[in-house]
């Protein structure tokens, strides 16, 4: 707390009052939401793949995804991945779907591209990172499959 206040250039007894504690400050530097904007000028057909490439390329995601799973045996935590998954990840999608099921097709879009995450940033796999651009392509079709209703 005392480096945090110092860099901040400001007391660590006033770090304390705002906060509270670590953990306290820690949920309150994890938050995040996903710029809707670059997610609403695509038609629905091509979603799937701007979804996936909005999620690798926005720049706070990985490092606020890495924290709250690295912490999420702590079990405010684990509710704050929980919040951050709802609003960044399926909030998106379901903004943009219509039908009796686009809240299940979100959630299961959203599912899908946080194994993608999980699968780049967790485990590290390095050979799915080599071509980022077939990547997105593959993965966006993925998604696209998941969020286009059957007809």
């Amino acid at each position: 707390m005392r480096d945090i206040a110092s860099a901040a250039g400001v007391n660590a007894a006033l770090v304390i009052r705002y906060f509270g504690s670590k953990e306290e400050l820690f949920l309150e530097t994890m938050r995040l939401n996903i710029d809707d904007e670059p997610l609403l000028d695509v038609p629905i057909e091509s979603f799937g793949a701007r979804f996936v490439e909005v999620v690798l390329s926005t720049g706070d995601i990985r490092g606020v995804y890495l924290a709250l799973v690295r912490g999420s045996g702590e079990r405010r935590i684990a509710e704050r991945l929980r919040e951050v998954h709802e609003n960044a990840l399926v909030a998106p999608l379901r903004a943009r779907l219509s039908g009796p099921d686009a809240d299940l097709r979100a959630r299961m879009a959203a599912a899908a591209v946080g194994g993608l995450l999980y699968s780049l940033w967790v485990v590290g796999d390095e050979a799915l990172a080599h071509d980022r651009p077939e990547l997105v392509a593959r993965y966006g079709t993925i998604v696209q499959q998941i969020i286009t209703p059957e007809a």
